[in-house]
Formats: C-alpha cells, structure tokens, sequence
C-alpha cells in the first residue's frame, strides 16, 4: 500500500509538477567539516511544505532559508526595467503569490519576485502569498476561483481587479514582465 501511494505521488509530480524535470539539491556539497558533507533537505518531502496563507518570514527561516536567501542575493536584474518599475505608483496595486515550497520554480523564482519588490519598495502588507501542495492545491477559502495551473503564480490587481499574471516562468524577465502587466492601458 506504501508503494502505491508513493508511486502515485511521484507520478503526480512528473506528470503535473511545475514542469521541472529534475529535483533542484541547493546544498550539495555545502561542507561542514572537512569531510562531511551537509545533507540537502528533500523539499518533496510533505513536512516541508507551506500550505495556505503564510508570511514572507516563513521563507526566511530553516529549511526554505537554504533556497530563499541563495536566490534573493544572486538575482541579477536590469536596472533599466527595476528603474521603469520604481517609477510605477503602488496605491492601487496588490500582489497574490501563488506556490509550492516543493516546486523548484518556486524556489527559483519567488525570492528573485521578492528582491525585485524589496528594491521598489513595495508594502509587504500588500503582498499574499498562498502555499499549495503537489496537486497545486491549497487549503483556503475560494482557492479554486484563482485557477492555478501551474506555480508560482503571481497574480497582479490594479484597483482590486486583475491585471496580469506570471505563470511558472517569466515570459522576458520579471521585472520587465512585471512592467508590462502594471502599464498596460496607461
């Protein structure tokens, strides 16, 4: 019975994962002493997930720490768009972010999205971030009125209505992408 569930797991995951092929391990070779190696920590694995609504300071503590600070600090963005960006007015504007801590996009993509909002100043109490589960699932209220396909998924509103989204991967880049959903109709 263990195997079958499993197997249906893993299945679930190849076939309707956020399209990654490969499991991403951040922390293989990561040395504690000069021989040991530190085991990555299997984000796959139900016990790490984050699901529902959360805060921001989730992804900044162990376990996610090991993916969110490496991406946060790496991204490197254009500074033409990240200027276009901060040049965009925030009081009508909020942010649903969509995804899966077990999602290797998600870990790729969410702490880049969040540099990106830290530089333009962005309120965090703007900002919701919703955890969903294998089957891009999540455990709140009208869920499935979002329609989430794929993760992460950022979802932008412009006076409370929708006004564009980023689904898995950006399209250019995200902060160009980003700029092309907040000035549409101006």
């Amino acid at each position: 019975m263990k195997n079958t569930l499993f197997m249906a797991i893993i299945f679930s995951f190849l076939a309707y994962g956020c399209r990654t092929t490969k499991p991403v391990n951040e922390a293989a070779g990561t040395e504690t002493h000069s021989t040991a190696v530190t085991p990555a920590t299997n984000f796959y694995n139900p016990e790490t997930w984050i699901l529902g609504y959360f805060e921001r300071s989730r992804m900044e503590r162990p376990p996610h720490s090991e993916w969110f600070k490496k991406e946060y600090d790496n991204y490197h963005f254009s500074t033409d768009m990240v200027n276009r960006l901060t040049d965009i007015s925030k009081d009508d504007i909020n942010v649903r972010i969509v995804l899966g801590t077990w999602c290797p996009d998600s870990r790729r993509e969410v702490p880049r999205f969040m540099r990106l909002m830290d530089i333009w100043k962005f309120p965090s109490e703007k900002i919701t971030f919703i955890g969903t589960d294998l089957e891009k699932l999540s455990p709140i209220g009208e869920y499935e009125k979002l329609n989430i396909e794929r993760v992460p998924t950022f979802i932008f509103y412009k006076n409370n209505i929708e006004a564009g989204r980023i689904i898995e991967t950006p399209v250019a880049s995200l902060e160009r992408d980003m700029v092309n959903i907040l000035t549409r109709n101006e």
